[in-house]
C-alpha cells in the first residue's frame, strides 16, 4: 500500500467514524466503485464485525438492496424498520433477520457515482429528521471528494479482499482486562460476561464461569459457541448478531450437559455486549444468582437449523418452474423450520382467490375456501388487499378479529397469512397453518414476512412459465397433425416426444400428404431451436411443403422451393428436412433430403438397410441450393422409417453407428406397426431427461387395400 492510498484510507475511516457519531447511527459501511465496473465492493466498516459482512462485500449494481438502488435513483433510500426492509428486498431481510432502520445514499462526485454509504440505526425508526439528512449529504459530498481525490492522484482505493475495520482512537484498547471490567461494569453492574464486537469474552465473573462450567482462562479471549460444544450452534451465535445489528437487548434460553437451563441475557452498545446468565425459573433453586422475576420473559426457543432450511428455500426456489414446483419446495422446506402442518397458496383471479395449491389439508376443506370474493372479511383477502401479514396464535383470536370466518373450520388452531407482493404488485396470499395454538416470536414473524417475498417472486414467475407452457403445447397441438389421412394400400404409426426441459415445444414435425388416389407424400424435419419461435418457423415449414406438394411439384422442388421461401422470411433458424414421394401403384418411393437423417429401409424378409441419399443444404442458407433425388423400390411389406435425431441422440457414441444400431432395433422388432414405434422410442421414453424433442413417421404399403402382409 503506497503512502497516498494509506493516506485516503485513514481519511475515510476518520469521517466513516466521526459520520456514526454524529448521526447517531450505531454503524455504517463505505462502498466503493471503481470506474467502469458494475460491482461495489465494501471497502471499510464501522459498527459491527468485518465478517458480518461478509455475504455483502461484493454487490452486482443489478442486486436489488438499498445500497444499489441509491445509486441507481442517484437519491438516499430509507427503510425504516425490518418488516419494510422485508417488504421491499426479501432476500436481503431473510439473511438479516434483525430489528434496524437503514439509510443507502450515493457518493458523487462531479456527478459520477464513485460509491455508496450505508448507515444503520436501532429500529424501528420512522423520522429520518431533515438535519440527519442534511448530515447524510454532507458525509457523502466529502467522501466523494476523499474517493476522487485518491483517483486523480493515481492511487485509487482498489478493492481489498476482505472489508477493514477501521481503529478508533478514543476508544482504546477494549481488549484489556481492566478497561473490559469496567466497560462491562458501566453497562450492566450485576455478575456476568462481557463480549467484545467479535464475540470473544473480554471478561467473566467467577459465579457465571461456575454457571456455565468453565474456567475463566479457558473462557477469555474466545467466543462462548467455541469455548462451550453444548453452546455451539448456530442460533445462539445468531441471538448475539441480533443484540448487535439492533442495538436492541435480547435473549436465549440454553441447556447444559447436565439438563439444567441456563437463561443469557445480552445488553449491546457500541463497544461490545454484556450478557447475564442466569438459571432458567423451570430450574431456578438456591443457587441461583439472582431473583427469578427478574429473569426476562420466556418465548419460544428457535428452532435449530431453521435458518439453513430458509436458505435451501431461498436457492431451490430460483429454480423453481412451476406453480406446483413452489408449493412444493415451500411445502418440504418451510413447513418443518417452523413446525407448520398445512400450507395452502393463493392467486388473485377474476376477483376471487383461488387456490393453486396446498399441502396438509383435505381437499374438500379446501374446496370452501377456494374462490373466495376479495370483497369478503376474511384474513386471506385482507393480506392480500391490504399487504400486511397477519397472525393468530389461537383460533379464539382468528374469531375475535374475523367472527364471521367461524363457519368455515379448516382443523387448524393457529395462522400466519402471508401476503405475497411481487414488484410492488399483489400476487396471492400463502397461509401458513398449526394444529396446536402457536405464539409468534418477533424474530418469526420476520422470518415469515421475509420469505413471503421470496415466494411471491417464485410464484409469479412460475405462474408467467405455466401461461406459457399452455400456450407453447396449444400452439404444439395445433401445428402438428392430430391424425394422418388414411390411405387405402399403406399402413402408417407416428410418435412424437417434446423435450423435457424448457417449455416442452420444439421445431421436430412431421406429416402425411395425400397427392392423389395413389400417391402420397411423407415429410419429417427438424428446425433449429425449442422455443415458440422455432414451433412457429414449424408450421410455416409444414405449410410450404404440403402447398407445393399438393400443386405437383417433384421432391427436389418441393425443398428448393420451400427453401427460398425460408430465405426470403429470414427467421435466424436452420431447417433440416426429409420430403418422401410414395407411388403405391408402382411400388416406389422417390426421396430428397436437406441436411436430414437418412431413413431406414426393413424389407419383407426383415433386414433392414440405411437408404443413402446425396443430401442438399439445410433450409434457410442457399438460395441456390440443389437437392438430389433417389428413386428406390417400396414393395408391399417394407417399412420405411424417418426420424429425427432425438431419437438416436446419444453423446458417447458416433452418429454412424447409433443409426446402425437402429436398424439392428427396427429388423429385431415386432411387425406391429403401432408395436415397432413403441419399441423404438422406448429408450428415450425411459431416460425420462430428454433435451431433443423426438419424431418417428412409419410407413408400410401393404397387399391390395388390406392389412399387412406376413412376414
Amino acid at each position: 500500500m503506497t503512502e497516498s492510498t494509506d493516506l485516503g484510507r485513514r481519511l475515510l475511516d476518520h469521517l466513516l467514524v466521526e459520520a456514526v457519531r454524529d448521526l447517531g447511527a450505531h454503524a455504517a459501511g463505505v462502498y466503493v466503485l471503481p470506474p467502469g465496473e458494475e460491482v461495489l465492493t465494501l471497502e471499510v466498516m464501522t459498527g459491527v464485525p468485518a465478517h458480518f459482512a461478509e455475504p455483502w462485500h461484493r454487490i452486482s449494481l443489478a442486486y436489488p438492496v438499498p445500497v444499489t438502488d441509491a445509486i441507481r435513483s442517484r437519491d438516499l433510500v430509507w427503510v425504516a424498520s425490518h418488516e419494510e426492509l422485508a417488504r421491499r428486498y426479501p432476500r436481503a431481510a431473510l439473511v438479516l433477520p434483525y430489528h434496524f432502520a437503514l439509510a443507502g445514499a450515493p457518493i458523487l462526485h462531479r456527478e459520477r457515482v464513485v460509491g455508496a454509504l450505508l448507515l444503520l440505526w436501532p429500529g424501528p425508526r420512522h423520522d429520518l429528521v431533515p438535519a440527519v439528512r442534511a448530515g447524510i449529504a454532507s458525509v457523502c459530498a466529502f467522501l466523494g471528494h476523499v474517493l476522487a481525490a485518491a483517483e486523480e492522484t493515481g492511487q485509487p482505493l482498489t478493492p481489498l479482499p476482505a472489508t477493514r475495520t477501521p481503529a478508533d482512537p478514543a476508544a482504546g484498547d477494549r481488549r484489556a482486562p481492566g478497561d473490559a471490567a469496567a466497560g462491562y461494569a458501566e453497562r450492566l453492574p450485576e455478575p456476568g460476561a462481557g463480549l467484545d464486537l467479535d464475540g470473544r469474552v473480554t471478561f467473566i465473573t467467577g459465579a457465571a464461569a461456575g454457571l456455565v462450567g468453565a474456567s475463566e482462562r479457558r473462557l477469555l479471549g474466545s467466543p462462548p459457541w467455541e469455548a462451550l460444544p453444548w453452546l455451539n450452534d448456530p442460533v445462539y451465535e445468531d441471538r448475539y448478531r441480533a443484540a448487535l445489528i439492533s442495538r436492541r437487548p435480547t435473549s436465549f434460553t440454553a441447556r447444559r450437559p447436565d439438563g439444567v437451563l441456563l437463561c443469557f441475557q445480552l445488553f449491546p452498545d457500541a463497544t461490545g455486549v454484556s450478557v447475564r446468565i442466569t438459571p432458567a425459573p423451570s430450574t431456578a433453586g438456591g443457587d441461583a444468582t439472582g431473583p427469578p422475576e427478574a429473569a426476562p420473559p420466556q418465548v419460544a426457543p428457535t428452532r435449530v437449523g431453521a435458518l439453513y432450511h430458509l436458505m435451501h428455500l431461498a436457492g431451490a426456489l430460483s429454480e423453481a418452474a412451476s406453480a406446483d414446483d413452489v408449493v412444493r419446495l415451500v411445502a418440504d422446506t418451510v413447513l418443518p423450520a417452523f413446525g407448520a402442518q398445512a400450507l395452502a397458496m393463493l392467486v388473485a383471479e377474476g376477483g376471487r382467490l383461488r387456490i393453486v395449491g396446498y399441502h396438509g389439508y383435505q381437499p374438500r376443506t379446501m374446496d370452501l375456501f377456494d374462490g373466495t370474493p376479495l370483497t369478503s372479511p376474511t384474513p386471506g383477502v385482507r393480506a392480500l388487499t391490504e399487504g400486511t401479514a397477519g397472525f393468530f396464535s389461537s383460533r379464539e383470536e382468528l374469531e375475535r378479529s374475523f367472527p364471521a370466518r367461524g363457519d368455515r373450520h379448516d382443523g387448524m388452531a393457529a395462522w400466519a397469512f402471508l401476503p405475497l407482493i411481487a414488484s410492488g404488485r399483489p400476487v396471492g396470499t400463502c397461509i401458513l397453518a398449526f394444529r396446536q395454538p402457536h405464539p409468534f416470536a418477533p424474530e418469526e414473524r420476520a422470518a415469515m414476512t421475509s420469505l413471503a417475498g421470496l415466494i411471491a417472486q417464485a410464484l409469479d414467475r412460475a405462474r408467467l412459465y405455466d401461461t406459457d407452457h399452455a400456450l407453447a403445447q396449444s400452439l404444439q397441438t395445433g401445428l402438428l397433425p392430430d391424425t394422418l389421412p388414411v390411405v387405402p394400400g399403406l399402413e402408417v404409426a407416428a410418435r412424437y416426444l417434446p423435450a423435457t426441459h424448457g417449455m416442452d415445444i420444439g421445431g421436430d414435425f412431421y406429416d402425411l400428404i395425400r397427392l392423389d388416389d395413389t400417391t402420397v407424400a411423407a415429410v419429417i424435419g427438424d428446425v433449429q431451436g425449442h422455443n415458440v419461435a422455432a414451433a412457429a418457423l414449424m408450421g410455416q415449414v409444414r405449410t410450404a411443403i404440403h402447398a407445393h406438394a399438393t400443386a405437383g411439384a417433384a421432391p427436389d422442388e418441393v425443398l428448393a422451393r420451400t427453401n427460398r421461401l425460408l430465405i426470403d422470411l429470414d427467421p435466424g433458424l436452420f431447417t433440416s428436412c426429409l420430403y418422401a414421394r410414395i407411388d403405391l401403384a408402382a411400388r416406389s418411393t422417390c426421396i430428397a433430403t436437406a441436411g436430414h437423417l437418412p431413413p431406414l429401409l426393413r424389407h419383407p424378409g426383415g433386414d433392414t438397410s440405411v437408404v443413402q441419399v446425396e443430401p442438399g443444404v439445410l433450409l434457410g442458407i442457399d438460395p441456390a441450393a440443389a437437392y438430389p433425388t433417389r428413386t428406390l423400390p417400396l414393395p408391399a411389406g417394407a417399412v420405411l422409417a424417418l426420424f429425427t435425431d432425438g431419437l438416436i441422440e446419444t453423446p458417447d457414441h458416433p452418429l454412424d453407428a447409433r443409426i446402425t444400431r437402429l436398424a439392428q432395433d427396427m429388423g429385431n422388432s415386432p411387425l406391429s406397426l403401432p408395436a415397432l414405434a413403441d419399441t423404438l422410442t422406448a429408450p428415450v421414453r425411459a431416460a425420462g431427461d430428454r433435451t431433443d424433442d423426438v419424431a418417428l413417421l412409419l410407413l408400410r404399403p401393404t397387399v391390395g387395400r388390406g392389412g399387412p402382409p406376413g412376414r
